[in-house]
Formats: C-alpha cells, structure tokens, sequence
C-alpha cells in the first residue's frame, strides 16, 4: 500500500491506516508513506499532528516525496525486490500524476495495480486535470470509486480498465470512549434540552454553510431550544460567516469551534449532536457521513456527487437539492416533529456492513 498515514492529518490518513489495519488480518502488507506530501508552496499550513495517533502504522516506511524523482525510483526498486502481487495507491488529486505514473511504469510487469479513488477529479478544476487522471489511472487493473457519480466520471474517461464502486466505509475509531449524548453536551455546555444539529469539518465554499446558516432563522424560530455546532477550520474565511450571523441574528443559536480538531476531541461533537448536517454545494464523498455512521447519527446531506449513494433518504437520514436553505429547514422540522433518530439511528445500524471495512476488502480482492 502507499498513501499518507499518521502523523498526516488528513481524513486520508485515517482512510489509510484502517484500510491497513484490516488487510493485515488476512494478507502480508507492507505500507509505504511520504516522506514529503505536499511541498510547503502549494500547502502552507502544518500537514502533521503528533498527537493524533489512534490510527498510527507503527510499520508504516516513510519513504516516498511527492516532488523527489529520485525518491519515486527508491521506492519501486524496494516495491520490486518484494516482487507483490499488488499496490494499492490513493487517488486524491491530479498533482500525484507525475510520482503515480514513473511510479507505475517503474514496478514489475506482474504487478498489479489498484487505486482508491476519493476524488475522480479536483474540486478546483484546472486546465489538463482530467488528461492527468487520465494518463496516471489508465495503467491500473483496477480503480475503485466511492460513488457512482465516481464511477461515471472514471468511465467517461474512457481509460479501458475495470471501475468498481464501493461506499468509503465508515470511520467508526472517533468512538473512544463510547460517550453518551448527556457526556458531550456538558463538555460542550449544552442542555438536554437542546436540538443540536452539526456542522463538521473543514469549512469550504462548497461545502456550502451559508446555506444551513441561510436556514436558521426559520429553524430557530420554530425551535427556540436549537444550537448549531460549527466545528471545523475554516482557514481565513471565517469573517464573512461570522457577518453572515450577526446580520442574520443567529448568534445564540451558534456555537463555533474553529481549528483542527484533535482525534480524542471529535467524539464530543457526534455524541452531542441529534443530526448532521452536509449542505454541499458540490461533493464526490464525504468521511464526514461515515465518521457520523460510526456514531450511529443520521444524516442530513445534498443531492450532489456520492452523497444520495451514502445517505438512503427517510432511512438514514435527508437528501435535499443543493443551495436550497429551505429545504434544510422542511428537513430539520421533519426530523424533530415526528422523532425519527430512534427509527434513523436503527437503520444506521443496519446498513454497518455496507459501510465495512471486511466489505472494502471484499470489493478490491475479488475485482482484480
């Protein structure tokens, strides 16, 4: 396997580590990292934290630099002498297509190859970016989509290998200390009481806040006891969401937790909160969903990319239509007028498999 792996702390890393973890149990892997991911220009922010270790590959070799030649050589020289039936990679972004694609024509002809792809294409495009996904997925034997939205964008590159889909499954390692909904609301000075929706992860345009802040006048007005919970780093953008709230009057209805946060921090969130909610503009997937099925919370999320092949609606919780606030408030009354969590919860729980990391395994293994 290559790909990021603690002390990156990227959702990637964490996908990694657990993919790791679970074939290790029944085949020998051997797990290659960066040394470098990003250089510094194209990603300025701090890319390790030491103290997020729950997931941490004690075996992991930190070899590979994305931006280093030298290092790629290094490494399907080593990759070669193991002489594997397989390399996994991740497929995150168009600029691993240079390391992937020496990478690949470096490695033995009997090697095969499979890529997990969390992003056919960037978020933010760019000129050659589908040429680049092109050029570096077309050599592997196998390319495993976590949406169908995925798969069609891979098969409309026309690349000639097999395309597989299976949901990213589900992060369920936040759940450290099986808290109650009552232990995360007092860590977070919050009431029984309260309706607690939440707004997880980094906080993006197309990840599309305004919207659910567009909503909550109209909730909290129905609502008087509701709290949103903003936690997530919202980078240099946080002064036009905070105008957002003041001209709206929402602000004793907001809570905000700016910053990354900590692994042994993110359980109080989830166990809080009754709903999620994912008011994306635009999406492929989203390890928010999954770290929220870990802890057995529904969901609320847009009819955009993967997200309706992840969230099943009035089951596991709401698909709505994009940029649509008032939809997002038809469906929070939904939820807290007919208290569906106990109906939603249990569905959760009966779709575990589906999002399972056994199924994952199950998925790559028998495609190749």
């Amino acid at each position: 396997m290559i790909g990021p792996v603690y002390p990156y702390k990227t959702g990637l890393s964490y996908y990694v580590g657990l993919l790791y973890k679970q074939l290790i149990k029944n085949h020998d892997v051997t797990l290659y990292s960066y040394s470098m991911q990003y250089p510094k220009l194209l990603y300025k922010k701090p890319q390790k934290d030491y103290e997020d270790d729950v997931v941490k590959v004690d075996e992991a070799r930190f070899i590979l630099n994305s931006a280093n030649p030298f290092s790629w050589v290094s490494l399907a020289k080593k990759i070669n002498k193991d002489n594997p039936d397989l390399v996994i990679l991740q497929w995150l972004h168009p600029y691993f297509a240079p390391c992937y694609s020496v990478l690949e024509r470096l490695l033995n002809k009997n090697i095969k190859i499979a890529y997990n792809c969390h992003n056919a294409l960037p978020h933010e495009r760019f000129p050659f970016d589908k040429a680049l996904t092109k050029f570096t997925l077309k050599k592997a034997d196998l390319v495993i989509a976590h949406s169908y939205s995925d798969e069609k964008t891979l098969s409309e590159l026309n690349m000639g290998n097999k395309i597989a889909v299976n949901p990213h499954p589900a992060y369920n390692f936040f759940k450290i200390k099986d808290m109650t909904k009552e232990e995360g609301r007092k860590l977070l000075n919050l009431s029984t009481e309260n309706k607690v929706l939440l707004f997880f992860g980094l906080v993006r345009e197309y990840k599309g806040l305004k919207h659910l802040l567009n909503a909550m006048p109209d909730i909290a007005k129905k609502y008087p006891e509701v709290r949103l919970i903003i936690a997530g780093d919202f980078g240099n953008g946080r002064d036009k969401y905070n105008e957002m709230i003041e001209n709206l009057k929402i602000g004793d209805f907001i809570q905000i937790h700016d910053g990354h946060i900590p692994i042994p921090d993110v359980e109080k969130f989830f166990a809080a909160c009754d709903l999620v909610v994912l008011p994306y503009e635009s999406a492929t997937q989203s390890g928010v969903i999954q770290a929220a099925y870990g802890f057995e919370k529904p969901v609320l999320a847009t009819n955009v990319g993967g997200l309706p092949d992840a969230v099943s609606n009035m089951k596991t919780g709401y698909i709505v239509e994009p940029l649509r606030p008032d939809l997002i408030s038809e469906a929070v009354s939904d939820f807290f007028d007919n208290n569906r969590a106990l109906q939603f919860k249990q569905n959760v729980i009966d779709s575990a498999y589906k999002f399972s990391w056994e199924r994952m395994e199950k998925c790559l293994l028998e495609n190749l």
